[in-house]
């Protein structure tokens, strides 16, 4: 398997299971698989699925990126070929492409396109659904430990940001949230990511649900599910179900640069009622997307295939993480993302440098979770790779 040239091991779509027998540092792609994973998934899309890795000898020009989040697998191969196809028609507006990309998300989540606004990833999303609801006596309400873009925005719009102390494992305290918002006397902007971002676990569902439908006074929730498609706890619950149900207090944000890999193409949307759509839409570009993005999204979504196997891998990988964690002795939190969130017995940038030594780049800095790791989650691959590297600096006291 190891090729004597190239110093690489290839797990193809075709050989994925005949090659999960294989061993990095004791152990092996098999002991992770679902025993459903593989046959009747690649059975069917042979021609079609990427590779699920190419282990190659990381290095300084190619390191194990594991610090952005980003779906290590590559984009479907279909979508892959209709963004391609799309530079050709690229010196044009993709007037044609958008409402049909509309149209199915909006039957994704049983809704009419009157529903749904595109923007540019997430990130445009939740800059304008922020501008829409910002003004005079608007607080900003958001846990202590989320993900820092509405953080952001919230500073440029000049809005009082308001943090809620966390609980246990920096879970969501919803009791103080709901006494945050009674206790203003203006508007508030309440922004949940779920499941949040950096500490990969979800929020308390049957709170929010129970709480976003009382309607608190001048209140709009924010939610931006950009990893609720890998969540496999069953008592999560998407808030698309309450939008469905008429509810105009709430904004839903989501991202094609996850499960569906295209971080780099920057197509994101929003849900919401028409009348929260037409308030969004006064503070975006008008939908003009990149044409490509357009493309590759639209055969991204009728790629099911695809999709399963972007979030079997992701499992995959996730297990091996979480087998060397336990094995090393590093508590995480449980995680429903790409990404695991774990303490480390060490300072954050010494554990950072030993690991990019070995060509492996995590996370960043998330304060105030001192002495915590981000660590993406890469192919079945990378995680084996990582995973002996962990073990090579336990066995030296570095870690």
């Amino acid at each position: 398997m190891i090729s004597k040239t190239e110093n690489r091991v290839i797990l193809s779509r075709r050989n994925f299971l005949t090659y999960s027998g294989i061993a990095i540092g004791g152990i092996s792609i098999s002991s992770f698989l679902p025993k459903a994973f593989g046959s009747e998934i690649i059975s069917k899309t042979t021609n079609v699925l990427p590779a699920v890795d190419t282990i190659a000898t990381p290095s300084l020009e190619n390191p194990v990126r594991l610090n952005f989040n980003e779906n290590a697998l590559g984009m479907s191969p279909n979508a892959q070929k209709a963004a391609i196809s799309a530079v050709n028609k690229a010196n044009r507006y993709a007037k044609a492409e958008i409402p049909l990309l509309s149209q199915s998300l909006a039957k994704h989540h049983n809704l009419s396109p009157e529903y749904i606004l595109l923007t540019a990833g997430s990130s445009e999303g939740i800059r304008s659904s922020i501008a829409a609801w910002s003004g005079e006596n608007t607080q900003f309400v958001i846990p202590e430990l989320t993900y820092g873009d509405g953080e952001q925005f919230a500073n440029i719009f000049n809005l009082p940001i308001t943090k809620i102390p966390s609980l246990k494992d920096w879970a969501f305290d919803i009791d103080a949230f709901k006494a945050a918002v009674d206790q203003y006397p203006g508007r508030s902007i309440v922004y949940l990511v779920n499941p949040n971002n950096p500490t990969s676990t979800i929020a308390p569902t049957a709170q929010i649900i129970e709480w976003i439908p009382s309607k608190p006074k001048d209140t709009i929730f924010i939610v931006d599910e950009a990893y609720a498609e890998f969540v496999n706890d069953p008592n999560f619950q998407s808030v698309d179900t309450l939008i469905e149900q008429g509810y105009d207090n709430i904004v839903l944000l989501k991202t094609f640069s996850k499960i569906h890999a295209m971080a780099g193409l920057r197509v994101g949307y929003v849900l919401a009622s028409p009348n929260n759509i037409k308030n969004i839409s006064q503070f975006v570009a008008g939908e003009k997307l990149n044409y490509c993005g357009v493309c590759a999204a639209l055969a991204s979504m009728e790629d099911a295939d695809f999709l399963a196997y972007s979030k079997q891998t992701t499992d995959t990988s996730r297990q091996i993480m979480e087998q060397v964690l336990d094995e090393l002795g590093f508590y995480y939190l449980p995680s429903q993302t790409n990404f695991i969130f774990h303490q480390i017995g060490t300072d954050l940038a010494q554990y950072q440098q030993l690991l990019q030594d070995k060509h492996i780049f995590v996370g960043r800095a998330f304060p105030p979770a001192d002495r915590w790791s981000r660590i993406s989650l890469g192919t079945p691959g990378e995680m084996l790779y990582t995973a002996n590297v962990l073990r090579q600096l336990r066995s030296q006291n570095l870690i």
